[in-house]
């Protein structure tokens, strides 16, 4: 069955204000066969804004879609791009007004489409195609992800600099909402903004293993302010492989180390003594080198003073920034298991690190327990992201609800295995 068409409403498009300036083009009825034959809106809905200049629409402006006169309300607005990219809005709860609250992007034809209905309850429908203009702020703002494209472990966070600095929590929406994350198998994470340039992401719980994590960036084009616009980035793709977790006890002076959550080793340690506590937390592999020269004086320790040392160091494996290690040392051989006397390392005897060098990768996990130190911090050390709880983490969101990268929350523990 169909509805007769509302003799009150005059029929084309020509009479579809809009205040953009662009040309409008396909603005018949939708041709969709599960839709009853609609009436035709066009005395029942305009568009305002953005301004126009040289016949495209100035993106700096917003969208706006208007219910005309008594006779009829909006239902439904959608803008999309070719690209696919949708404009966020919002709808008056009385149905009269619609209008954009994510910017458009430059150089860009969107297309517009408007269901509306009278006061009978009769559908109508308008689609509608306009073109905006190129951007002439004198910036753009670029982001680099990272890490490299590469195999990683499950602690591994994602990063992204941005070439500018972005410090207005409303700009930095603008910018986060356009980082997009997916994983295969999906999980939920957000992003969380390190300084005025640098976000990280994480999941709520570590990635799963044998993940394959995607990162893209949709800010090519859109306004972020009045001077500055998004530009391109390279999209990044990374996988993850077995989970391996090492806990070291600094009180019971052992390590064990876990592969997909089952105790695979469990190794005699000895980690920082009273003065130089090693850190407590969640820490993740940086990098490995073969041989390291370890000096005091990089920590502070005066040369020729009771702790000064110079040491030849093999199969360090970095979880710091500052000089952390877990790394060979026999010199202390008969302290591992007994004692801590190292400077905030931990040290193991030679077969056991070189096996730990030859099991870890970058992105594994290492955390300590029970250690008098104080706990890593989240940033500017190394990834001590895992540090904060889920609700500190999403609070480092310049979205309301963050933006989760997938459905559902990751079931697995978030520090460690239960085994642990």
């Amino acid at each position: 069955m169909s509805h007769t068409p509302r003799t009150s409403t005059v029929a084309g498009c020509t009479l579809l204000a809009i205040a953009l300036g662009a040309t409008l083009t396909g603005c018949g009825e939708d041709d969709n066969p599960l839709t009853a034959a609609p009436y035709d809106a066009a005395d029942q809905i305009s568009f305002s804004g953005p301004g126009a200049a040289g016949g495209k629409a100035d993106p700096d402006k917003p969208l706006e879609v208007v219910a005309q006169g008594s006779d009829g309300r909006i239902t439904d607005v959608t803008a999309a791009d070719a690209s696919g990219r949708y404009v966020a809005g919002e709808l008056s709860a009385d149905g009269r007004r619609w209008h954009s609250t994510s910017p458009l992007a430059a150089d860009a034809r969107y297309t517009v489409r408007v269901s509306t209905e009278n006061q009978d309850g009769a559908p109508g429908r308008k689609v509608l195609a306009f073109v905006t203009g190129k951007p002439t702020a004198e910036k753009r703002l670029d982001v680099t992800f990272g890490p490299k494209a590469g195999t990683y472990g499950v602690g591994q966070p994602l990063t992204a600099e941005l070439s500018v600095p972005v410090a207005d929590r409303a700009q930095r929406a603008v910018v986060e909402r356009a980082l997009k994350v997916s994983s295969t198998p999906a999980v939920q994470g957000s992003w969380h903004w390190v300084d005025d340039k640098e976000l990280h992401y994480r999941p709520e719980a570590y990635w799963p293993a044998h993940a394959t994590v995607q990162v893209r960036s949709n800010l090519d084009g859109i306004k972020i302010n009045d001077r500055l616009w998004g530009g391109k980035a390279e999209q990044l793709e990374i996988t993850t492989g077995d989970r391996v977790v090492a806990v070291t006890d600094a009180a019971a002076h052992s390590m064990t180390v876990y592969k997909n959550d089952e105790a695979v080793k469990t190794i005699p340690v000895t980690t920082g003594k009273p003065g130089f506590d090693t850190r407590n937390g969640v820490k993740v592999v940086l990098g490995k080198e073969r041989f390291v020269r370890m000096r005091s004086t990089t920590i502070g320790i005066a040369e020729g003073s009771s702790e000064a040392y110079d040491l030849p160091v093999h199969f360090a494996t970095r979880v710091t920034w500052s000089g952390e290690y877990v790394h060979a040392a026999p010199w202390s051989v008969g302290s591992q298991g007994y004692a801590n006397v190292s400077h905030g390392c931990t040290g193991m005897s030679t077969a056991d690190a070189e096996w730990f060098f030859d099991t870890v990768r970058e992105g594994d996990v290492v955390e300590v327990v029970n250690s008098a130190g104080h706990t890593m911090e989240p940033f500017g050390n190394g990834f001590g992201d895992w540090n904060l709880t889920w609700d500190e983490w999403r609070a480092g969101s310049a979205l309301v609800a963050g933006d989760p990268a997938g459905p559902g929350p990751q079931d697995a523990a978030r520090l460690r295995p239960a085994a642990a």
